[in-house]
């Protein structure tokens, strides 16, 4: 009852100051309970200009018009002027009664959520006033932990100081991980620290419709702030605020959270920086006249971006080049290989040597890969010993721009180490914002357009390969957009129910995966053994009687059920050869005409057993070959040949194989225990402005070296040169292989008719 009081007499007192009079200490008695109105025209101050003032009288609500009054004030504080007619009507009041009611119920409300917040802040100051006072009286005896005496107050002081300082730099960077996160999410953290800190700006992200566009969608905003800060930059000209590391082993987690912020700034300006540069054509991309090819105009790029993994180093060279293709793939799938690092090197064997995922600072938000952000590294090879595998520390970032719109971009992050007293690095290339926009087509397709951005040192790259590197016809992004198209086509073949009419349908759907598994693992073993990046450990050899462009590696083969055991010996080596890449890989892959150089073959032909197809390219498959037996006393040999080809070259790779172990895979066996050695040929072509090696090619007026189109031919052969694991390697084994090597060139030349 005391609050309907207060209310009663709030009521009375507005009610008075209308009409100007004052209520005696009588009258304020008489209506002490409950909400008091006037009869009539309460508060009508107009009738009191022509009448004498009389003693309004005052009946208070009753309860079932107080309850119907609380009961509307509950859904509706601020009725309007219908409401209040229609409340008045119902509970037989003037509407003037009704509006001062809840004006007063209004300012009753007020009142007490004052009382209760000065209530609430009382018992803060208290609390505070408290601590104050046992603050100071702890510094006017302070007392030493360590030994329990008093303390020297200069210590103190000291101590303070450092901790003032401390706090204050933990505070910052408190404040810019929480604007970087809010960043990152596209809202705002609530935190003490995001709450204090400036809000960051926002941007959006435009995906216009160009040559290479993505179809219709026109403007899309990004949920994804992409402006960087002002501060932000890596290499000489603006350096990195970075926390001066304490100890080299050990780093603090608010360090570690520093490193993650740059991390995330680094991700956001390249995923910008990726979307332009996947956009934009003329004048950042230009076509050459040479085979149609988009090239960097880097004098735009420069005037476009700013670089955000610093400068360029001294004696590098830029590889730069864009690709635009049609994969049967969706968006999210492709998204989920890309993120996951096994996946990403089954998907692109032939590229990826080696790679693992080092650390997953967010794995995305909602369920998806929306905001994931990975720390990664990996080994990146051309299939020849005379280029160096690019190992390569980055960021991979991920993220949705629109419904069926993604984009997944990689940036190195060496600078970042070194410039946070990380160990010390000296790569051989800088990946700068690299990575592709996928979009949903329809019919399972989708539209992907493929930017790769390198900068290496191109010193060590061999002289016959530089034109094909520099090109980015070697890891560039046509080579990963035909790798995708036609991994995605073998998939997608492999999953359909139909088998291709070129196919033997003697071979159960369990004996095709178990050939395709085994002939996946001779691939990648061959990779591998070419540019000794993965898979096994090798030991280079260097030897007077193995020629100079010749790479001779060795390893032991111990406990292995996929290869024997023993002494395993592989050779490598890249020609250029004045013949088309096509026509060298059908000569290559043709069992009719392997006789001209496989010494495996018994000097006849040889008859496929078995063939399964991995795209609509007849070239793209698995096959089973068998030699003839020059006579009775020879068994027949099978040797099971894996055959690749797209826009960026081909392969050939086989093996030797056991007859009853294939017969095990062909029935849908286990294929881990098959044992085998691959051998084969990597053939790219031979790059824009190429001539050949020196001195190759007729001269025309003036000496210049008349264009030859030819192509890169790598051979190499794995062999097993002894059984024991044990036994040592001899100088005859590696001069047998050598000569191996050298015979099948020459014999590809003469059957290709070329120079020697």
């Amino acid at each position: 009852m005391e609050a309907q009081g207060d209310m009663a007499r709030m009521a009375e007192n507005y009610e008075l100051s209308n009409v100007g009079g004052r209520r005696s200490r009588d009258e304020e008695h008489e209506s002490r309970s409950g909400s008091d109105n006037m009869e009539g025209a309460s508060g009508d101050d107009q009738d009191a200009a022509d009448k004498p003032p009389r003693k309004k009288r005052y009946h208070r609500h009753t309860p079932q018009q107080i309850q119907e009054l609380e009961a509307l004030f509950k859904e509706c504080p601020h009725p309007d002027e219908k409401q209040r007619l229609e409340l008045s009507k119902r509970l037989c009041l003037e509407t003037r009664q009704v509006k001062f009611w809840f004006q007063n119920r209004r300012t009753q409300m007020k009142t007490q959520l004052e009382r209760h917040e000065n209530s609430i802040l009382r018992q803060e100051n208290d609390k505070l006033r408290a601590e104050n006072l046992s603050i100071r009286e702890a510094m006017r005896n302070p007392i030493c932990t360590n030994c329990g005496g008093p303390a020297i107050i200069g210590e103190i002081s000291l101590e303070e100081q450092h901790l003032r300082i401390e706090n204050a730099r933990l505070k910052d960077e408190l404040d810019r991980v929480c604007a970087l996160a809010g960043k990152f999410l596209g809202r705002p953290i609530s935190s003490l620290a995001a709450s204090m800190a400036a809000p960051m700006p926002n941007s959006s992200l435009e995906l216009g419709v160009g040559s290479n566009g993505f179809g219709g969608l026109n403007t899309i905003p990004s949920t994804m702030p992409l402006v960087v800060p002002s501060d932000f930059g890596m290499g000489i000209s603006s350096p990195l605020p970075v926390v001066t590391p304490k100890a080299t082993m050990n780093i603090t987690p608010i360090e570690r959270s520093l490193e993650r912020s740059m991390y995330l700034e680094l991700a956001l300006a390249a995923m910008d920086e990726l979307v332009k540069m996947a956009q934009t054509d003329e004048p950042l991309w230009l076509r050459s006249l040479e085979g149609g090819r988009e090239i960097l105009n880097h004098e735009e790029y420069l005037r476009t971006f700013t670089p955000c993994i610093g400068m360029k180093p001294n004696g590098f060279v830029t590889e730069a080049s864009r690709e635009t293709g049609m994969v049967i793939i969706n968006s999210l799938a492709l998204v989920e290989t890309l993120m996951d690092s096994n996946k990403w090197a089954e998907m692109f064997p032939c590229i990826i040597a080696r790679t693992s995922t080092t650390d997953v600072i967010s794995s995305g938000m909602g369920g998806t890969r929306n905001g994931a952000l990975q720390l990664m590294n990996a080994a990146l090879q051309v299939l020849s010993p005379l280029v160096p595998v690019r190992e390569v520390n980055f960021l991979r970032f991920c993220k949705q721009h629109a419904e069926g719109v993604w984009a997944v971009v990689d940036v190195s992050i060496d600078t970042i180490r070194e410039t946070s007293g990380g160990a010390t690095t000296f790569p051989n290339c800088r990946r700068l914002p690299s990575g592709c926009v996928v979009q949903d087509m329809p019919n399972g397709y989708s539209k992907v357009t493929w930017v790769e951005h390198v900068e290496y040192d191109e010193s060590v790259v061999h002289q016959l390969y530089r034109p094909l590197i520099s090109a980015g016809m070697g890891f560039g992004a046509q080579r990963w957009v035909a790798t995708l198209q036609r991994q995605c086509e073998c998939l997608a073949i492999l999953m359909s129910s139909t088998v291709p009419v070129r196919e033997h349908t003697a071979i159960t759907g369990g004996g095709r995966r178990s050939m395709l598994k085994l002939a996946q693992r001779m691939t990648n073993n061959f990779c591998a053994g070419v540019c000794a990046s993965s898979v096994h450990k090798w030991n280079k050899l260097r030897t007077e009687n193995v020629d100079d462009d010749v790479q001779v590696m060795t390893r032991k083969s111990v406990d292995d059920p996929g290869e024997p055991p023993g002494i395993v010996l592989s050779a490598a080596t890249s020609v250029w050869l004045p013949v088309s890449p096509q026509r060298l890989f059908d000569f290559l892959r043709d069992e009719r005409l392997r006789s001209e150089w496989d010494i495996l073959s018994n000097g006849g032909p040889m008859q496929e057993m078995a063939h399964i197809a991995k795209g609509q390219d007849h070239g793209n498959c698995v096959s089973l070959l068998r030699a003839s037996a020059m006579n009775s006393s020879q068994s027949s040999m099978l040797i099971l040949q894996e055959t690749c080809i797209d826009a960026a070259g081909s392969l050939v790779v086989y093996a030797p194989v056991d007859i009853p172990a294939m017969h095990v895979v062909m029935n849908g066996g286990d294929s881990a225990y098959v044992a085998l050695l691959p051998s084969g040929f990597s053939i790219v072509p031979d790059g824009p402005g190429s001539r050949g090696p020196p001195g190759n090619g007729p001269t025309s007026n003036g000496g210049a070296t008349h264009r030859v189109s030819g192509s890169l031919l790598t051979v190499a052969f794995q062999i097993l040169v002894n059984s024991l694991p044990t036994a040592k390697l001899t100088v005859e084994s590696v001069e047998t292989v050598n000569n191996l090597i050298s015979c099948t060139v020459q014999k590809i030349k003469a059957a290709l008719h070329c120079e020697s």
